[in-house]
């Protein structure tokens, strides 16, 4: 498909590209796409990076061979990304499509979330409706968020919001935990009820 004249999957590749500019140093990455080798296939789903530091031209060039030519078999592949990322992992998707290999996302997402604490899957409908909120409801049953975008502007402010690294929030601790915890940990504020101390630390 295209969207004003422009391949859809081109703007997908830039939006991508855009968000990777603000990736966090140390922040492990993979990639994994699903239709783009065989029509009509739902098993069709491949890792083209395995999880791991960022390598922006290996990201580049693995997106630059992805063709949309089949199914979407979104269900099948949050779980085998799921697999691939851990307990507390986050997987983003990005899809133009509905779920049309036969997988229940609803039912989906409230696994996931009994099986694996903690794991996360956002997902970002690119000029698609999601008509019968099953793309919505796999998102927050893993406590994700689905996000809709219409444009390249759109798309690219979605993938940034969902990829953002959570706000550090402070931890509060008594005088005796204090002593415990070593001198790599800052305290910050004291104050008469303990300490804020940086989470940055953890």
């Amino acid at each position: 498909g295209q969207i004003g004249g422009t391949p859809k999957i081109e703007i997908a590749r830039d939006a991508i590209g855009t968000m990777l500019g603000d990736w966090p140093t140390g922040r492990q990455l993979g990639l994994m796409a699903y239709g783009h080798r065989r029509e009509g296939d739902c098993d069709d789903i491949e890792t083209l990076m395995s999880l791991g530091p960022l390598d922006r031209d290996v990201v580049e060039a693995a997106l630059n061979d992805i063709t949309p030519r089949g199914k979407t078999p979104v269900g099948a592949s949050v779980r085998t990304a799921a697999e691939a990322v851990g307990n507390s992992g986050s997987v983003v998707v990005v899809t133009d499509g509905l779920e049309n290999c036969g997988a229940d996302l609803c039912a989906l997402g409230e696994e996931l979330a009994a099986s694996k604490s903690g794991f996360t899957a956002h997902l970002i409908g690119f000029d698609v409706e999601d008509a019968d909120g099953q793309l919505a409801c796999l998102a927050e049953a893993t406590g994700g968020r689905y996000m809709p975008a219409s444009d390249a502007s759109s798309l690219t402010g979605a993938l940034q919001e969902v990829s953002a690294p959570e706000p550090k929030r402070p931890l509060f601790v008594d005088e005796f935990d204090r002593a415990e915890l070593g001198p790599e940990w800052t305290v910050e504020h004291p104050d008469p009820s303990g300490f804020i101390v940086d989470a940055g630390t953890l």
